[in-house]
């Protein structure tokens, strides 16, 4: 049987996982800021794609420290694969990218509405991936 491929990579380390993960804490930040804003139908859907860019950039910045390399792929899901070959919480931070990544298209392109407990669930997920992220950048 051989290895399932994990799409199109890109090269990286860590210089390039230290500006990944500070765009994932500002995008987190800025998603945590915006889910607690309940005055607008828009911010639900604000807050959980901010929160999967910061899911998205968290995993780059874990993959490029732990494997030298990131998911550059068109289909985002061959990201969950490579994040799931990180040592330690690799398991749970895959777990929560593909669940980020569950609600992406509704989120970026506004065309399913995005409520509250969804937002407030992806702001969960991408802290998952930027607590994991850093975890792998201290090691």
């Amino acid at each position: 049987m051989t290895p399932r491929a994990l799409g199109r990579t890109q090269p990286c380390g860590r210089e390039q996982a230290r500006v990944r993960i500070t765009q994932a804490r500002a995008f987190l930040e800025v998603a945590a800021l915006v889910e607690g804003e309940e005055d607008d139908l828009a911010h639900p859907g604000v807050a959980a794609s901010l929160a999967v860019l910061a899911g998205i950039a968290a995993a780059d910045a874990a993959c490029c420290v732990a494997l030298g390399e990131r998911s550059r792929g068109k289909d985002h899901r061959q990201a969950v694969e490579l994040v799931r070959k990180l040592a330690g919480d690799g398991n749970a931070m895959a777990r929560a990218l593909d669940r980020l990544l569950d609600i992406k298209d509704g989120a970026h392109y506004g065309m399913v509405y995005v409520g509250s407990q969804k937002a407030k669930a992806a702001v969960k997920q991408a802290q998952v991936l930027v607590d994991g992220a850093e975890t792998v950048l201290r090691s």
